[in-house]
């Protein structure tokens, strides 16, 4: 199957050319219906570069010329882009790992600079002057409301195909360390993220003065202690604090709707009982009410399989971590200020480990941003 996709690719490479031919491979990994493990780099070495060129990789071979390419049929530069795209395919799937839930809660916002000092626009609560005829129109703009993000930092790592990876054909051991690399270049971001959205990392400064995110008492209350998951009557009080949220400027509340719950796996049950019950039933002696469940499909529950272990690694108990669990709109109150999205470098050829380390290619996986706190009155947290 391998040598036939290889043989596919060739045949669309001579007849479409190079830049058409990167963008049809690339579209369909991006929409599945080609994977990498679908090729053998061994394959696509002998489709684009002869198989003379691969058996001289052999380090028996006594050629001087290993990697020329002069020789008739090569086309090293075809074979190492395709090669290319497998491995950013593979990164970019490890990133986007489906369990790194917290991460898709919150917004992305590109940035050019490393720390940001974001304007805020004053509210103006319920105040709308009268204007009278031919008198002009008040000016609305920017005040000197403002909150500062932290500094980005960069993470990354490099992926090098040795000869002997096309020679012995491992291509499924390359495409599993670009998996590796993506996957542990993604659980980096979310365990920073989720260190933000708990509170353990506290970056909030809002107009020169940092804060913690979750305050029990202050400019805000979003922290409800004594409220563990285990009946409405808790996502009573979660909405209770959200409700009393008010503008610092004008006092008006604040124009919140909470969207999301987020719960470690230990409240999965729990949270399925509160928030995805057809009725609600409640005993007062001998009455019993039945009502219908007013929270039944109000908020998405979402599951972090990293939330616990990120509260324990912030020194809370096992016992009382696993009751943690938050209510808000996540996109408003955090953000991820990007500089550069995961992105695939290649090396280019020639370099020094290339003859010493016998590494024919490498591609570098990088990222640049950090997480950052835009409005904490947006998220209550909630702790047994």
């Amino acid at each position: 199957m391998a040598l036939v996709k290889a043989k596919e690719l060739k045949r669309r490479f001579e007849l479409d050319g190079p830049k058409a031919t990167y963008a049809h491979l690339r579209e369909a990994l991006e929409q599945g219906h080609l994977k990498p493990e679908d090729f053998s780099l061994r394959d696509l070495a002998e489709q684009f570069c002869g198989r003379d060129w691969v058996r001289l990789l052999d380090p028996r071979s006594d050629s001087v010329h290993l990697l020329e390419d002069s020789f008739d049929g090569v086309d090293v530069t075809a074979f190492r882009n395709i090669t290319g795209e497998l491995i950013s395919q593979k990164i970019l799937e490890g990133f986007r790992h489906e369990t790194f839930v917290v991460s898709r809660l919150v917004q992305t916002i590109r940035t050019r600079l490393d720390g940001e000092k974001i304007p805020g626009v004053p509210s103006l609560g319920d105040y709308a002057e009268e204007i009278p005829p031919g008198m002009p129109y008040p000016t609305y703009g920017f005040g000197e409301d403002y909150i500062e993000t932290p500094p980005t930092t960069k993470h990354g790592f490099i992926v090098p195909v040795t000869r002997e990876a096309i020679f012995f054909d491992r291509t499924h051991l390359v495409l599993q360390r670009a998996s590796e690399v993506g996957q542990a270049l993604g659980l980096n971001k979310e365990k920073r993220i989720i260190d933000t959205v708990i509170g353990a990392v506290n970056t909030f400064k809002w107009k020169g003065t940092t804060y913690n995110t979750y305050l029990t008492s202050g400019p805000w209350v979003n922290w409800a202690t004594n409220n563990p998951l285990n009946s409405y009557s808790n996502a009573d009080k979660a909405e209770a604090l959200l409700a009393k949220m008010v503008d610092p400027a004008t006092g008006e509340p604040v124009l919140v709707e909470a969207t999301t719950v987020l719960i470690p796996p230990s409240l999965r049950h729990a949270a399925a009982k509160v928030f995805q019950a057809l009725e609600l039933r409640h005993t007062d002696g001998s009455v019993l009410t039945v009502m219908e469940n007013p929270f039944r499909d109000q908020y998405r529950v979402v599951v972090s399989r990293q939330l616990l272990r990120r509260i324990e690694a912030s020194g809370v108990p096992n016992a009382e971590a696993q009751g943690w669990w938050f209510l808000g709109d996540f996109s408003k109150a955090f953000a991820y200020m990007e500089n550069w999205p995961i992105t695939v470098t290649q090396a280019p050829r020639g370099s020094e480990a290339e003859f010493t380390h016998d590494i024919l290619i490498r591609f570098k996986a990088s990222e640049r941003g950090t997480p950052a706190v835009l409005n904490p009155r947006y998220v209550i947290k909630n702790t047994p």
